[in-house]
């Protein structure tokens, strides 16, 4: 009989926050599997928890992965951790679940520390439909490119990011989405944890005079505009488009390039026709 895979969320910041239900699972399983052992350590030394510990993580997870349904169809229960919060969200822990389903393994998640749901009911903006986007790419192209498909996106945003891209992700987001209404949470939950409910234009000269430190959740209001089909632009002259465009939030310049590049034009055809908006 195979063991079982315990999902186990621990603390985003203040050691507080884990729960009864996941030190006892942790005390009682064969082996902890942690994203960075020398982080999670910290955290078992200070419960006086002595169990096994593997290290599974990005780097590793193909051949770790492995090695860990073995052990757990060979009867063992492993309790899987993330640094922070609930591991599977922007986790590699998500690929261990898919192993584990895939070979009729039961899983048990526990209720915990998740960074998100912090920083959503916290942010003062809608909280009845929201979409998690998580880590945006790293390359400024895919970056902006998921920015430029998710701008009429109506529900309130999540996302993730780094503090040293922090002020390129919040220049992108007032491209693309115009000046709304963001919530910047920094270090939730800890000693110098940090709230800014304000526009995005506003936040970004804030950042801008700041040392940038920490892991930030940013929770951005939703589209409150007249969506525009995307199928309905080729039946629009080019000015028509570039004022869709700029009703989205894209300044007059960057309307304008980007009717270019979609109907393959020279930017002075498209500014002639433009002049007086």
């Amino acid at each position: 009989m195979s063991g079982k895979l315990y999902i186990c969320p621990t603390p985003i910041g203040n050691l507080e926050d884990i729960t009864y239900r996941t030190l006892k699972v942790l005390n009682e399983v064969d082996l902890i599997a942690a994203e960075d052992t020398r982080h999670s350590i910290k955290l078992l030394n200070h419960f006086e928890i002595s169990k096994p510990l593997t290290s599974y993580f990005e780097h590793n997870k193909d051949t770790k992965g492995d090695y860990l349904i073995n052990k757990l169809l060979d009867g063992e229960n492993i309790a899987l951790i993330s640094d922070a919060g609930m591991p599977g969200i922007s986790d590699p822990g998500e690929d261990l679940i898919k192993q584990a389903i895939e070979n009729n393994i039961e899983i048990d998640v526990l209720p915990g520390a998740t960074a998100f749901t912090v920083a959503l009911v916290g942010s003062g903006l809608d909280t009845h439909k929201f979409v998690f986007e998580g880590f945006l790419d790293r390359d400024k192209k895919l970056r902006r490119k998921r920015l430029e498909e998710i701008q009429e996106e109506d529900r309130t945003m999540i996302f993730y990011e780094s503090p040293h891209r922090l002020k390129d992700t919040l220049r992108d987001m007032l491209k693309f989405f115009g000046n709304r209404k963001i919530a910047v949470n920094r270090e939730l939950t800890k000693k110098y944890q940090e709230v800014i409910r304000e526009d995005i234009e506003t936040v970004l000269k804030i950042y801008e005079e700041k040392e940038i430190k920490g892991e930030f959740v940013l929770i951005v209001d939703g589209f409150k505009g007249e969506k525009q089909a995307k199928n309905n632009y080729d039946e629009l002259s080019e000015r028509e488009y570039v004022e869709v465009l700029i009703n989205t939030g894209l300044s007059k310049k960057d309307a304008i390039k980007t009717v270019c590049k979609d109907r393959k034009l020279k930017k002075d055809v498209v500014y002639k026709q433009v002049l007086d908006l």
